[in-house]
């Protein structure tokens, strides 16, 4: 078979629906990257407006051009779109594009699941759009604290419309991060080890990682807050045993790792391109992914930077504020490695590396102004002035914009296929960085002397009216620089003339395939034996297109491609992806009924959009399974492979899922302990009392259901049924169940106190998980009936194993959490 064969198959194999269609079916990495960036740049260009217009009204004092309820929605929604629905979706959608292309795979490792958490995205981030059009954005910060976000502060729609929205999206960011890290797990090219993974490759899997760990607080806040705000469950208000300070720790054990996962992987596009800029490679390369590694652990232990001024004990005071300091330590060596790269090198000044340059003189501004207000005492004199303001955006501009923008201008002959001919981008790096700087420099200087955030209006005669006229004419400044962006990028992806393959010279992947690249990424799969495959062999797209290596040869019109060894890169299992389908969009509508059902609080919508969640994912599920063994199946250079293997994707998903479930979990057990040691108005009128039902059933629940479950496995695993095994299990997910919900009615009312409330919650969240283990379990069952389960195809065993596990074991520590201050008392 010919290349050009080969390649007229493999896009017909590969290739989204054709017309208005494609766009809800498709589910092509390459695809759903571009909608991502672009939906982020719609966004992006949003915010920017209202940021305009916020810079309009502080222009000059005493300003009428908007009145402060107005402002108050302005800023909260700034903040909340350039947080939630630009820079983390930015990176998602860059991530999506590229990762395959990186590691020298044809997709990511869950195609339909990309597609659904793109709809989850735009659904919810049009919700908050739709609220600021009609007049009812949130306008209680985008920090949201309660009581200023509590039905007592903001009792219309408006904060609804926040929780909701934004926990919508963040379904889009979870499932963003688990495909990207179980993708760069297992889905690389044959021979690719960690220590030969793209430097990229590691920072897109720390910061989703991290992305498990650090929404979930704020997705358990969201909840817990809307509870209070719909059925008066008292989670932070003080007269009920509630606290609001609970809001600011769940928020920011989010917040503050937000801010690094929002500049890792800008620090990873940084690493791939100045090497290639500067003609070398990168210095340090295990220094830097230490650095990475590091910098994500010590982020989850700065949340209280962010309280300082709210009477925490001094010890700390003390203890975070050396804690932030250290947070340098990782970031500097990080900054010296590519100092040490520019070094040894020949730095090319090229648009991509004067955008770098940029980044260089704004972040360690901003990140000298971090290590300021780390220092307690000089974060007392700022706090909730505009220099914190001014610190942010120098953190988040220098540290994620500016490296981006070097990105789009690095990846943009990739994405077009064309050689970059406009130079409106030159001029529009100096509007931007001498308009950003005019602007944030000016905050600094006018928060110094004192001026409040989140204030719409100030007095003349303080000193900062010409302060405030050189910000706000920096700030349109730099929005000028970012539409000569929009236009220079339009241009160049429009008219400019074809472009050669890999215009710099770069040794990743990316670069060996075609350009604009094919849906199916690769011809074959190369084996990799060095991190720059194309420094060492120049000809290797043209073996790849050849079909010189893995897969080179298309098989019954299936999307095939490669699992790894996590480690070694040594292939493991042939995996087959699903089509095109329109399941992900009608899965994302009706998760999206149930969130307008909760916002709208007609409640007979949500069993509804339950009921269909729950059929199209099992209609989903379903439709992964096979009803027959396949067997060993040859892969190319004499190889042949297993298609069924005990880890699948699916078990490797799940166990990362499980990971971000377990961090929900975690925070909901420190959220109570939090009121029961420090909220006021405690002990609650009654405690809970353990029955001796309640201990049975939990107990048999907990122990018999993952016992019988492994049996089932051993029974499929020996050729037998697993049926009987199977009904034991039910029996006692039942018992669990039933547990779960006695502590639902334990109680008297939820409403009467935050202990009360919080036994309900955990109580909904055992019986949760309880039900989804026992509704999957018949669905394994229905499998086994219709001859989906075999010696070989056990993986849904395997998975109904781990989430029965879980669900025995937060049955047991949510149970014991709730009855122990009654055992204590």
């Amino acid at each position: 078979m010919n290349a050009l064969r080969r390649h007229r198959i493999l896009t017909r194999i590969w290739a989204s629906e054709p017309g208005w269609r494609g766009w809800f079916t498709t589910v092509n990495h390459t695809d759903l990257g571009r909608m991502f960036m672009f939906a982020s740049a719609v966004f992006f260009l949003i915010g920017g407006i209202l940021a305009m217009l916020i810079r309009a009204q502080l222009a000059s004092p005493r300003s009428a051009f908007v009145g402060a309820e107005t402002y108050a929605q302005l800023f909260t929604m700034h903040g909340t779109i350039m947080m939630f629905l630009f820079a983390i979706p930015l990176f998602e959608g860059l991530t999506i594009y590229l990762l395959p292309k990186l590691l020298g795979s044809r997709d990511l490792a869950y195609p339909r699941l990309s597609a659904y958490g793109f709809w989850c995205y735009v659904l919810g981030g049009s919700m908050l759009i739709f609220a600021l059009l009609a007049g009812i954005a949130p306008d209680s910060g985008w920090f949201m604290y309660p009581p200023l976000a509590s039905t007592l502060g903001s009792p219309g729609i408006n904060s609804d419309f926040w929780l909701l929205g934004i926990t919508f999206v963040e379904i889009s960011a979870i499932a963003a991060a688990v495909e990207i890290v179980v993708t760069v797990l297992r889905f690389r090219a044959p021979g690719m080890s960690l220590d030969r993974m793209p430097i990229y490759g590691w920072y897109a899997l720390v910061t989703a990682t991290m992305i498990l760990t650090g929404f979930p607080p704020l997705i358990l806040g969201s909840i817990l807050l809307e509870l209070e705000r719909a059925f008066g469950l008292p989670f932070f208000q003080v007269a009920e045993g509630g606290d609001s300070l609970l809001w600011q720790h769940l928020f920011w054990l989010f917040g503050h790792p937000e801010v690094y996962i929002i500049f890792l992987p800008a620090a990873g596009a940084i690493s791939t391109i100045l090497p290639v800029m500067a003609r070398t490679e990168l210095m340090g390369y295990r220094w830097v992914v230490a650095a990475a590694i590091a910098l994500a652990v010590l982020s989850f232990g700065l949340w209280v930077h962010h309280m300082f001024t709210t009477g925490i004990p001094h010890m700390g005071l003390a203890l975070f504020s050396a804690a932030s300091t250290l947070v340098a330590v990782p970031t500097a060596v990080q900054i010296f490695a590519w100092i040490g790269t520019l070094w040894r090198g020949s730095p090319q000044m090229r648009l991509p590396m004067m955008w770098i340059l940029a980044f260089f003189a704004t972040f360690v501004i901003g990140g000298l102004t971090g290590v300021m207000v780390a220092v307690v005492p000089f974060d007392w004199q700022v706090h909730d002035t505009h220099f914190i303001v001014a610190h942010l955006h120098y953190v988040l501009v220098g540290g994620f914009v500016f490296p981006m923008l070097a990105a789009l201008y690095y990846w943009m002959p990739h994405v077009t296929g064309r050689k970059r001919f406009f130079r409106v981008g030159d001029a529009a790096f100096w509007l931007i960085t001498l308009g950003f700087h005019a602007t944030f420099l000016a905050v600094h200087w006018v928060g110094l002397l004192g001026q409040r955030r989140r204030t719409e209006t100030y007095d003349p005669g303080q000193g900062w009216e010409v302060i405030n006229l050189i910000s706000s004419i920096g700030g349109f400044v730099m929005a000028i620089g970012f539409g000569l962006v929009l236009l220079d990028v339009a241009m160049n992806a429009l008219v400019a003339v074809r472009g050669s393959r890999n215009p710099w010279r770069a040794g990743t992947l990316e670069w060996a395939m075609p350009t604009p690249p094919p849906a199916y990424n690769f011809a074959s799969l190369p084996q990799v034996t060095t991190r720059e495959p194309l420094h060492e062999d120049p000809d290797l797209g043209v073996r790849i297109a050849k079909g010189e290596f893995y897969l080179g040869e298309p098989r019954g019109g299936r999307r095939e491609t490669l699992m790894v060894e996590v480690a070694s890169g040594t292939p493991a299992a042939l995996v087959v992806y699903p089509g095109n389908s329109a399941l992900p969009f009608q899965l994302a509508l009706a998760t999206g009924l149930f969130f307008l059902g909760m916002l709208l609080k007609t409640f007979w919508l949500v069993p509804l959009a339950l009921a269909g969640v729950a059929a199209l994912g099992c209609r989903w599920v379903w439709s992964l399974t096979s009803s027959r063994d396949e067997g060993r199946l040859p892969v190319g250079r004499g190889e042949s492979l297993p298609r069924e293997v005990p880890d699948t994707p699916g078990w490797w998903g799940s166990l990362f899922l499980l990971l971000a479930d377990a961090t929900l979990f975690g925070s909901l057990m420190f959220g109570y302990a939090f009121l029961w040691t420090v909220a006021p108005n405690w002990p609650p009128p009654e405690w809970l009392q353990p029955s001796m039902l309640l201990i049975g059933l939990l107990l048999g629940g907990a122990a018999t259901a993952p016992l019988l479950v492994r049996l089932a496995l051993r029974s499929v695993a020996g050729g037998g049924s697993p049926t009987p095994a199977l009904a034991g299990a039910l029996l006692g997910l039942g018992a669990l169940s039933a547990a779960a919900l006695m502590l639902l009615f334990a109680l008297p009312v939820p409403q009467r106190h935050a202990y009360d409330a919080t036994v309900w919650v955990i109580g909904g969240y055992a019986g949760f998980h309880a039900l989804l283990a026992l509704g999957m379990t018949l669905f394994v069952m229905v499998m086994q009936g219709r001859g989906r389960l075999s010696a070989l195809r056990i993986a849904p065993l395997r998975i109904l194993r781990l989430w029965i596990d879980w669900a025995a074991f937060v049955g047991l520590v949510g149970v014991a959490a709730a009855c122990l201050p009654g055992v204590l008392a």
